[in-house]
């Protein structure tokens, strides 16, 4: 079936949003597990992982996780990662709203 250009571009109106919330929601839950699984001393999340995530926009989730759960405060690595992140997200937003 093909959707009419109205309808299409509502859809893809929204689809920076979605992207963005589903993002930093996994890596919030990411970084979530990983301190949960760290006190249990079990597998951990690699950290590839959560710095990939917080790359791609998932900074805000991230910035929030470390500040909620105590977790990768001391690493500044992931600091910059979610920051770096963040402006990726202000990007994202702002192209959005440009169009």
């Amino acid at each position: 079936m093909i959707l009419g250009g109205r309808r299409m571009t509502g859809l893809l109106k929204h689809l920076p949003w979605a992207y963005l919330l589903i993002v930093n929601m996994v890596e919030f839950f990411a970084m979530y597990l990983d301190k949960q699984r760290a006190i249990r001393k079990k597998w951990r999340v690699p950290e590839f992982d959560l710095l990939f995530i917080g790359l791609i926009g998932g900074g805000i989730g991230g910035l929030l996780a470390q500040q909620i759960f105590h977790h990768k405060t001391r690493k500044l690595r992931f600091y910059f990662a979610f920051i770096f992140g963040t402006l990726v997200t202000i990007a994202i937003i702002y192209v959005s709203y440009k169009r």
